[in-house]
């Protein structure tokens, strides 16, 4: 057999042995990860699969409320006042002839609780190579910076890269960064370096679009200029991919109309998490929230004036 010198081995070589993984895998040391049960619908199967957690201070999230409005929603729940730590989790559909991430994750550069998804995948027995398209929900660090690799190039070498037109124009905008407050520059200077990279493999979409066969593109805008949600329809049932639409299973289920730190247009964020709650609620239809828990898998119900999630 031959023997094959360091500089023969190739990009996607050193990733799947995980010599790309960083110093964690280099000593032997792996995070533990978690994957759904699947969700038959139809031909379709939908599972999720963690790409870790974030870290984020309540006062980020809630700017504009005091500590006893804080104390006086988490306290019943047993849940920290000062920080949340919510889940990130990506939504895998396979399709008969096609493997479908939905977001890519944080990778490697954004915070060390999150950018599990390689391995998640290897668990899966998943291949980048395998991949055949990725649909972004919007260019947040921690759905879309996961999409390059230790060399910088696109990981998912052989898909299709499906990004909402308005997100596309918005970053690439000559004046976003001018125009985005300090502590959110890195955003800009990441989302604009990730699609350059990208351009070759990027596909447009717009509300309504049917992005593959039975996967409808829904307008969510507000947490971003052009964030987009994703029905996934098969058989007689439906699973919406919400994003960051509805971020948090607490906050936007019981005090929907409270701003949200995260959202870049607080009112509008606002008017498309009611819209989408009422919408869910009504219909009854399953909801993957990006960083909601059990896997942000789990249905919406009303609440008296407001809603509450039901996980499952």
């Amino acid at each position: 057999m031959a023997i094959t010198s360091p500089d023969q081995l190739s990009r996607r070589t050193l990733l799947k042995t995980g010599l790309g993984l960083g110093v964690a895998a280099f000593a032997g040391i792996r995070p533990s990860f978690a994957m759904s049960d699947p969700i038959k619908l139809g031909a379709n199967e939908v599972t999720v699969i963690s790409d870790g957690n974030l870290s984020l201070p309540m006062n980020f999230l809630l700017p504009d409320r005091s500590a006893e409005e804080i104390e006086a929603l988490f306290k019943p729940h047993g849940l920290p006042t000062d920080a949340a730590t919510p889940d990130c989790n990506i939504t895998v559909l396979r399709q008969d002839d096609r493997l479908v991430l939905f977001d890519a994750g944080a990778g490697a550069n954004f915070q060390s609780s999150a950018g599990e998804l390689l391995s998640g995948l290897d668990d899966a027995g998943i291949d980048p190579a395998d991949v055949t398209d990725v649909v972004f929900t919007h260019a947040h660090p921690d759905h879309l910076w996961g999409i390059l690799d230790d060399f910088d190039d696109v990981l998912y070498s052989e898909a299709t890269l499906w990004v909402p037109q308005a997100e596309w124009d918005y970053w690439r905008a000559d004046d976003t960064l001018a125009k985005t407050p300090e502590a959110r520059k890195s955003f800009v200077v990441g989302a604009q370096s990730r699609f350059e990279t990208m351009e070759d493999q990027v596909q447009m979409i717009k509300p309504g679009m049917e992005v593959i066969p039975g996967v409808e593109a829904v307008d969510t805008s507000g947490h971003t200029p052009g964030h987009m949600s994703f029905l996934i329809h098969g058989g007689s049932e439906s699973v919406l991919v919400v994003g960051d639409a509805i971020t948090n299973s607490v906050i936007s289920f019981e005090k929907p109309e409270w701003n949200s730190g995260s959202d870049q247009d607080p009112q509008k964020g606002i008017e498309t998490r009611k819209a989408l709650l009422d919408r869910l609620a009504t219909d009854q239809s399953r909801l993957i929230g990006f960083h909601l828990p059990n896997m942000g898998i789990g249905r919406v119900e009303r609440s008296g004036a407001a809603y509450r999630f039901v996980a499952g």
